[in-house]
């Protein structure tokens, strides 16, 4: 294998990671995002089961909000435990983004390397050849 034909590979492989990092990358915001929407609904029916002084019909409506309460607010530290994780993942799929592109860049780099090297050796090739005259 050539090594024209060795970086095109690789670079097509590489190409294709940063495409696959991407795309992890993308499905761990869309996940913060979820998380987060999660937690905020879980917060609003926490505020909505706040008890209301005027509406204390007795003692078991207030136990059972109190009890619904307290399930909210573990449930809501549970989303807000799940949003972190999901974004030190997001954080972690960025930061593999960032390394995949890297490494494409640096072959994009050595391919041009090499068409430069190409092209000066095609131009020192062309200096070192005879002149011919026209003949006459």
């Amino acid at each position: 294998m050539t090594g024209t034909a060795r970086l095109a590979r690789l670079h097509r492989v590489r190409t294709l990671q940063l495409g696959l990092a991407r795309a992890d990358e993308a499905r761990a915001l869309a996940q913060v995002t979820s998380e987060q929407q999660l937690a905020q609904r879980i917060a609003a029916l926490a505020a909505a089961v706040a008890p209301e002084p005027s509406l204390l019909p007795g003692a078991a409506h207030l136990a059972a909000a109190a009890h619904f309460r307290d399930r909210l607010h573990r449930s809501a530290d549970a989303a807000e435990e799940r949003v972190r994780t999901a974004e030190m993942l997001a954080d972690r799929r960025s930061e593999a983004t960032r390394a995949a592109h890297r490494d494409q860049t640096a072959v994009e780099k050595l391919i041009d390397r090499q068409r430069a090297e190409a092209t000066r050796a095609a131009m020192k090739a062309l200096e070192d050849m005879p002149v011919s005259r026209p003949r006459r």
